[in-house]
């Protein structure tokens, strides 16, 4: 592992040792739906992360679902249930163990981030509308969200001389548009779902607020 890689690795821990607080800690260990979203989405995520395509290692693009699960499960512990995810998939060799670090920070902690200052801005900035929360936060959310990831995801690749700029500009960038309306359009139809048949899952849906009385 180089010291980059272990620089990201311990930067990843300590992104995820602050936002465990002492409240959502004891929330997630005496509530049982918590721990019921928190493994259900850490497995949901699984074939959408085996579906990936690609030229080269490294240069793999998949749909993330980042956002469906931020706008659900909010940002903290939309940190901890891919994390999950990536582990196992580490653990079975589909990534590989000394870029831990960096796909966690490039892979869920940047979309995360991406994910919930749009939602951050829909809410004060928008009307609080149903239409809104469902195409700003998740179905534009999503779009964001994949493409802050193929981004830095490219950026580090090149600045790492892993690749030649001209590689990673056919060979990776080149995917990217096919995938943002897919992508866009998979949290959209999640969280249209949640909305309408488990609204008390979803904690950032408000049904008073977005729908009225």
């Amino acid at each position: 592992m180089s010291e980059g890689q272990l620089a990201a690795l311990l930067l990843w821990l300590l992104l995820l040792g602050t936002s465990m607080n002492r409240a959502l800690w004891h929330n997630l260990r005496t509530t049982s739906l918590y721990q019921h979203l928190l493994l259900g989405s850490a497995i949901v995520l699984i074939p959408l992360w085996l579906l990936r395509a690609g030229l080269h290692d490294g240069l793999t693009i998949h749909f993330l679902g980042i956002t469906s699960l931020t706008l659900l499960l909010g940002w903290r512990l939309a940190l901890w249930a891919p994390c999950l995810t990536l582990l196992l998939l580490s653990y079975t060799g589909v990534e590989e163990w000394a870029n831990v670090g960096w796909n966690a920070l490039l892979g869920i902690a940047l979309p995360v981030a991406t994910s919930w200052l749009l939602f951050l801005a829909s809410w004060a900035w928008l009307p609080r509308h149903l239409f809104i929360y469902l195409f700003i936060a998740a179905f534009l959310g999503g779009a964001l969200a994949i493409s802050t990831k193929v981004l830095a995801t490219a950026l580090l690749l090149g600045l790492s001389g892993d690749y030649p700029w001209q590689t990673i500009i056919d060979d990776y960038l080149s995917i990217w548009p096919l995938l943002l309306f897919p992508e866009a359009l998979l949290n959209g139809m999640t969280m249209t779902l949640l909305a309408i048949y488990r609204p008390h899952w979803v904690n950032t849906f408000f049904d008073r607020t977005y729908l009225g009385r």
